[in-house]
Order: structure tokens, then sequence, then C-alpha cells
């Protein structure tokens, strides 16, 4: 058998605008029929509500007679106390990995992506023009030492220029 608001309220110690204001936010539920199941709201009321927020009541609250509480209420997630820890971590987390990033122990992963795609573009594009540059010089040559020294040294050069991309591409501003 339910209560109405009024009466929850007396048996809870607090306002009936309290109460009001607990079912218009969804800390407790009324039944289907407008009453309030005084067992179902205690523990919601527990579950749901700040306890910094909560005055402490007038008189001592009534106790029903010791009833389970039913399955749904007990498993249907963390207290207002839980979730708020949870938030507080997550917060936290966060501000922390903010803090790395500007002071320059992290980096943006965007900003890692573009500096690679640079540095494999500019080592394809020098790759891919290695033979036109060196053909003509090349078949001028007759000695192996020879060959093997210019392409050693244009090779290099690719790899270097790549390495001062991505010099370039780390500088913190």
């Amino acid at each position: 058998m339910g209560l109405s608001a009024s009466a929850y309220a007396k048996r809870r110690g607090v306002s009936h605008v309290a109460v009001l204001k607990a079912i218009k936010t969804g800390r407790i539920v009324k039944e289907s029929d407008g009453t309030i199941d005084p067992e179902k709201a205690d523990a919601a009321w527990a579950k749901n509500t700040d306890p910094a927020q909560q005055r402490k009541p007038a008189k001592k609250i009534e106790q029903a007679p010791e009833r389970p509480i039913d399955p749904p209420l007990a498993n249907s997630g963390p207290n207002y106390a839980q979730s708020r820890a949870i938030q507080e971590a997550y917060l936290a987390r966060l501000a922390k990995l903010e803090y790395e990033e500007k002071s320059a122990v992290l980096v943006r992963a965007d900003a890692v992506k573009v500096a690679w795609f640079n540095t494999l573009r500019v080592l394809r594009d020098r790759a891919l023009n290695l033979p036109d540059r060196l053909a003509p010089v090349l078949a001028t040559e007759n000695d192996p030492r020879k060959i093997g020294e210019i392409l050693d040294a244009e090779l290099r050069l690719i790899l270097t220029d790549a390495a001062d991309v991505v010099a370039a591409s780390t500088e913190t501003p």
C-alpha cells in the first residue's frame, strides 16, 4: 500500500516540498496508482541523493519492518556517491592529460599522423626522382666503386632531407 506525498514526507521527516522535488527530479518514483511505496522510495532516496546536500532530519525516520529491496532497484547502477567518485576520477584523468599535453610530454595523434605523412611523402618523391636524376651521371661511369659512391651520396641526401622534415614538424613553437 502506497502513501501520499505528504504522508511519505511525514514518515521520512522532510517537507512535502522536498518529496515533490525528489519526484520531479526522478530521485524517487510514484507507483502507477500515484502513491509512493515507502520501501522503494527510501532505497531510491538513499541511492540518488547527494549526502552532502541533505539536512539532518528534524525527527527520526520511522523504520518499516525489514523487507528485501526489489532486485531491479538494488542492481540498477551506482549510487550518487559512487557516481560522483567515478566522475571525479575521470575529471582528474582529463586534467592530467591536458597538463601533459601543455607541458609537451604528450603530443596529439593527429600531429603525429601529419608528420609521418610529410616524412613519407618526401621519401617517396625523392626516391621516385632518383632514377631520372642519376641515369645520365651513371651512364657515363664505368667504375663500380664510383657508381656506389654516387648512389650512396644521393641516398644519404634523401634520408637527411626526410630527417629534417621530421625535426621541423616536431619542434615546439
